[in-house]
């Protein structure tokens, strides 16, 4: 919010198996009651560019096409202006970055959407890294308590069959992607 004097920002995760866009962080306008709401994921311009995998910066959000004043207005706050960005992680789009109404009276160009970009990257990071602990105790918690972390973890895999097996072996290479970056 302060780096663009923004009345609003939020951060939503895409839950794919719900096909719902999900707040996760949200601060200014309308931060107290949106941590947790879900909306449908082809909802707006932010289901937009979740889809489309591309920023988008609206100067007036009231007369653009695929902005949704409903959700907006159950939300709790109308922006005039908005500023969307996709956050991106290896092949994956885990949700997007929202900044309502910056201050700036200008329309937000090049070298701002820049600065975006930079922080969205880091934000797609660190939700990659929670869903990814979130996946990897949701598996460890179906295992015996008198067993490893390491034996109830592959005692989960082996129990897991179809799209369950695949999510689980993603959080896997996901884990293992940031474990390399971080030790480099």
């Amino acid at each position: 919010m302060s780096i663009f004097g923004a009345k609003a920002c939020s951060i939503m995760r895409f839950d794919e198996p719900a096909r719902e866009l999900v707040f996760e962080a949200v601060a200014g306008e309308g931060a107290d009651t949106l941590v947790g709401r879900r909306i449908p994921s082809n909802t707006g311009i932010a289901g937009w560019s979740l889809a489309s995998e591309e920023p988008i910066a609206i100067d007036d959000v009231l007369s653009h096409p695929r902005f949704d004043r409903q959700v907006a207005e159950e939300t709790g706050y109308v922006p005039r202006k908005l500023t969307v960005y996709p956050l991106l992680y290896a092949e994956d789009a885990l949700g997007v970055l929202n900044v309502l109404d910056p201050s700036s009276s200008a329309h937000v160009g090049l070298a701002d959407m820049e600065v975006l970009g930079r922080f969205a990257n880091h934000a797609a990071v660190v939700l990659a890294s929670v869903e990814a602990a979130r996946r990897a105790q949701a598996l460890l918690a179906q295992g015996d308590d008198d067993a490893s972390p390491l034996l109830r973890l592959t005692r989960a895999i082996d129990s897991l069959e179809g799209q369950q097996l695949d999510a689980a072996l993603k959080t896997i290479d996901s884990l293992e992607r940031l474990l390399r970056t971080a030790a480099e």
